[in-house]
């Protein structure tokens, strides 16, 4: 059902449990209500946040502005071949849902993106990934509604411009389409992706290595080192991996030989930000009730009732003492509001 709300309470749409209200709150179950809405919307000259399951953002003030949350719903196979599958996915179904519904049916691809908060809808936007898989690796396609034209339009996967934790979606696109449907390419005949963490070693406790027991070493993983959301407030992981030139990263390991790192390609590394900011001493210590987690210094936490702009001043602490320390210049993977 279609309502507009005003002076709406923003807390329990981000999982940090930052309180925070939008001036306007549109929720929407169906393309045609989001359409009619536009057509006839009563707010002009105001602006716009699509917000799915706040899974990635952090809101450092009360939105003044209008809050558009799609609450689509729906799976199903839309095409069906020998080696593969074509689902489609509301923009409001649960990613770990769907993940364990694809795993149940025996489709391979995203299994290794067990666990991870939020809905579909924001799968493509942030180009999710975890343990060698990204989202861009499975998203054949999408539908979204312009804001602009109200129309609904279709993006292939290379219209988005993936990139690392990036896509067209969180720049010029930014705020301008609503994801309504996503469209995954998923394997019937699935090659497993275990050779990042500790994937290996956990399946040699296992008789047989298949999709439900991968996806049961990857929840075990991230359960030992990534709090959980609904117990105490935070977003995953607040930083990206730095990707650096080989030469720098050459230079920094003849320093710091013990530097987590993976080869992109001939000219770049990816260096492990959890890495870097624990060495600065992060790991665990909090700033009033905003917080570093404990167990993994990539991970910001709400320790009680921080707010929002509280969390950000630490973030920007930390990237200071990185750059400092490093020469390291590390990127928010959470979007600050």
């Amino acid at each position: 059902m279609a309502i507009l709300h005003e002076n709406y309470s923003l807390k329990p749409y981000n999982t940090f449990g930052i309180k925070a209200k939008a001036d306007y709150f549109f929720e929407f179950d169906t393309i045609d209500e989001i359409k009619s809405f536009l057509d006839d919307n009563p707010l002009d000259n105001v602006k716009y946040l699509i917000l799915g399951g706040g899974s990635n953002l952090l809101f450092t003030d009360d939105y003044d502005g209008l809050v558009l949350h799609p609450n689509i719903k729906g799976i199903e196979i839309v095409s069906d071949n020998k080696d593969s599958v074509l689902v489609k996915a509301g923009a409001n179904e649960d990613w770990d849902e769907l993940v364990a519904w694809a795993v149940t049916n025996g489709y391979g691809g995203i299994e290794n993106l067990s666990n991870i908060p939020g809905v579909v809808g924001a799968v493509p936007v942030q180009n999710i990934g975890a343990y060698g898989v990204e989202a861009s690796q499975v998203v054949e396609k999408l539908d979204a509604i312009s804001i602009e034209s109200k129309r609904q339009v279709e993006f292939q996967n290379f219209h988005c411009e993936f990139d690392y934790r990036d896509s067209v979606f969180k720049k010029e696109y930014k705020n301008l389409f609503i994801i309504t449907y996503v469209y995954f390419r998923l394997s019937k005949k699935p090659e497993f992706n275990l050779e990042y963490g500790a994937i290996s070693k956990e399946l040699e406790s296992y008789d047989d290595i298949n999709l439900k027991n991968i996806r049961e070493v990857i929840i075990k993983i991230r359960e030992s080192k990534l709090p959980d959301p609904k117990v105490i407030g935070n977003a995953g992981s607040f930083f990206k991996n730095p990707i650096v030139d080989t030469r720098f990263a050459e230079q920094l390991l003849s320093k710091h030989p013990d530097c987590p790192n993976y080869e992109v390609d001939n000219t770049n590394t990816k260096l492990a930000a959890g890495w870097l900011i624990e060495q600065c001493g992060w790991k665990g210590k909090q700033v009033g009730q905003a917080g570093v987690h404990k167990d993994q210094a990539l991970v910001l936490v709400n320790l009680g009732d921080a707010k929002g702009y509280e969390v950000l001043q630490l973030a920007n602490d930390i990237k200071k003492s990185v750059l400092l320390k490093y020469g390291v210049k590390l990127e928010m993977e959470v979007n600050a509001i």
